[in-house]
């Protein structure tokens, strides 16, 4: 990962920057923020005659990892209809698609403060009182996420399932794409996929879906607990269960595989805290079947990802480990089908 931010680099977003402000500003304390491989993000303090600003910038890089996440436009309008909702997300400041500023399209938002470091937040001692009301903190979020109005037209753009079409069967197709566009036969997934359509869940609510809430994409402060979601890129219209699946998922537990939801209590009790929250009444075997079908979806793309590493169109020792996740992800969804005594 790069450190610093060069000199020709800085010079050309402190320009913008300017431009932007109409007035001189200078940049100090550039550096990088942890964050996944395919967005390249940056915390910066702009300094004017008059003001202090921490901002950050979110910008694409050479390589999409995820064919179906969303452009740095989109995610702009996305975000700022969430804080427009009142989710807790960082204020959108400005978005530029001139790929002649800076290479690539990007935006530039609020800094919030907190850590989104999942192995950080889950194990420190310091966020032992983070961890004790993050549960409550996300069933909220999540149910305010939920009432995002996905019908404005400036979310047009947003993914949703045909008007004939379950958000459930939506998933099972797009895997079997995925499966299809790769030189890969695997008898997990081909019988795990047969297995999911077998039990298709009812469809009981269509709403707006983060599509990546879970610990790892929340900014989290020792003391104040959840400062703001973060990394909407996969957002789209669905079912809503499909968040409170993934986030059980074994994955995003990071070590605490006790606790099934999120890693930080057990499942029923964030449930309830989410219809409290929400005022929906939740089917826990629709939850069931998403968390399966979130462990499928999860693993066919470690699968996907780690063969554009294997057949040389992009070598990468981060693709190449992506293939090892695929194998736990085979394990787990057969061992929660059989959890549920439904194998057959």
């Amino acid at each position: 990962m790069t450190t610093q931010m060069s000199e020709p680099f800085l010079a050309k977003l402190q320009a913008y920057i300017q431009s932007q402000l109409g007035s001189d500003a200078t940049i100090t304390d550039a550096r990088p923020l942890a964050g996944g491989a395919s967005r390249d993000t940056w915390f910066f303090t702009v300094e004017t005659a008059s003001t202090q600003e921490k901002l950050v910038l979110r910008r694409d890089t050479p390589s999409q990892m995820f064919d179906e996440a969303l452009t740095r436009a989109q995610e702009y309008h996305l975000m700022n209809a969430a804080y427009d909702a009142g989710v807790k997300v960082a204020r959108v400041r400005w978005l530029c698609d001139d790929e002649s500023v800076l290479d690539f399209p990007f935006f530039i938002m609020d800094y919030v403060e907190g850590v989104s470091i999942g192995t950080v937040v889950m194990r420190r001692p310091e966020f032992k009182h983070a961890r004790s009301i993050l549960p409550s903190q996300m069933a909220s979020e999540l149910a305010t996420i939920h009432t995002i109005d996905f019908e404005q037209e400036h979310l047009a753009f947003l993914r949703r399932p045909p008007a004939d079409t379950a958000p459930a069967q939506v998933a099972i197709d797009e895997m079997y794409r995925i499966l299809d566009s790769i030189p890969i036969v695997n008898p997990t997934w081909e019988w795990t996929l047969r297995w999911a359509q077998t039990h298709l869940p009812p469809t009981n609510d269509i709403t707006f879906v983060h599509g990546d809430f879970r610990i790892g994409n929340l900014l989290v402060d020792p003391q104040q607990g959840l400062t703001a979601v973060i990394d909407w890129e996969f957002g789209h219209i669905g079912n809503p269960d499909e968040e409170l699946g993934y986030l059980c998922m074994r994955d995003w537990r990071f070590g605490n595989g006790q606790y099934r939801a999120a890693g930080l209590t057990d499942r029923e009790t964030f449930l309830k805290a989410y219809e409290t929250a929400s005022g929906r009444i939740v089917s826990r075997e629709s939850v069931d079947w998403w968390e399966v079908m979130g462990n499928i979806r999860w693993g066919i793309i470690c699968m996907s990802q780690a063969n554009r590493h294997l057949s040389g169109e992009e070598p990468s020792v981060e693709l190449a480990s992506l293939g090892r996740r695929s194998a736990e992800m085979q394990l787990e969804v057969l061992r929660l089908i059989e959890s549920y005594g439904i194998f057959a």
